[in-house]
């Protein structure tokens, strides 16, 4: 079996187009989506709408929960113009979209851990963010992915467990033969964040990015991949919406220097 993942797409329609078309091209017989859809200044109700017509497999991100659930006065900007964009369709779309899911007995999705949809999994934040210097970020220890990972999987030869959240692609194989991966962001290659200490995480390229996953006799195996797209577009969207870190991080896959006062 071969199937894709994508992730993160944050609205960004042009970058779901190219991606979707390398897949075609790559003749799959699935795609999953692990959740926020939506959230950013550029095309959130035809994102949705292209989504809703392929009926893939899909998840809520945290981003949807918070654009479903929370105050418009309490949103950060990205949900804010999200929520203003979608009809009672994509809400009841949304609505319906589950935190995690059991995909295959092998295949686990998941946004940003099994257990929650706002804990980085491959990923560990830390309190030395120095601009330009430490991202406040770093990759995640064995123990820490192990910590994280629980009991999910556990017993399954050659579990695969899917994660978002982070929009860094990456792959991590523990020594029980479970692997995680994250595919990356098909929409947003960088942003900055201060919870639970300020951070930024930069692709440092535009590229939009997926995962195909190909299940061989000795397990699951994943190529990350990048699609080249015409960001300049995604960005020209983001500055007409007001949002110029979005449009250099659309265009650079980097903050520069708008980093970091929580660009989502």
């Amino acid at each position: 079996m071969k199937f894709a993942a994508i992730s993160d797409i944050h609205g960004n329609l042009p970058a779901l187009e190219a991606v979707l078309a390398d897949i075609a091209r790559e003749g799959v017989d699935a795609t999953v989506n692990l959740g926020d859809i939506v959230s950013g200044p550029l095309w959130p109700a035809e994102t949705a709408d292209r989504l809703m017509a392929l009926n893939l497999p899909t998840l809520a991100g945290n981003h949807e929960r918070q654009v479903l659930t929370q105050s418009p006065d309490k949103m950060g900007a990205s949900d804010r113009h999200a929520h203003r964009q979608l009809a009672p369709r994509h809400r009841a779309w949304l609505a319906s979209l589950p935190a995690t899911l059991q995909w295959r007995d092998d295949v686990l999705l998941c946004h940003g851990t099994p257990s929650s949809d706002l804990v980085y999994w491959l990923e560990t934040v830390t309190d030395d963010y120095q601009p330009r210097r430490l991202p406040g970020v770093r990759a995640a220890s064995p123990s820490e992915v192990l910590q994280r990972l629980g009991d999910a999987m556990h017993g399954v030869a050659h579990g695969l467990i899917l994660c978002g959240h982070t929009h860094v692609p990456r792959c991590k194989r523990v020594a029980d033969g479970r692997l995680i991966v994250n595919p990356g962001s098909v929409g947003l290659q960088a942003y900055d964040d201060v919870h639970p200490h300020p951070h930024v995480i930069e692709n440092s390229s535009p590229q939009a990015r997926y995962a195909l996953l190909t299940r061989e006799d000795f397990g699951w195996q994943a190529e990350l991949r990048s699609v080249a797209y015409d960001f300049q577009v995604a960005a020209a969207q983001a500055e007409c919406n007001g949002r110029p870190d979005w449009a250099e991080a659309l265009r650079t896959g980097r903050m520069g220097r708008f980093a970091p006062k929580l660009m989502y």
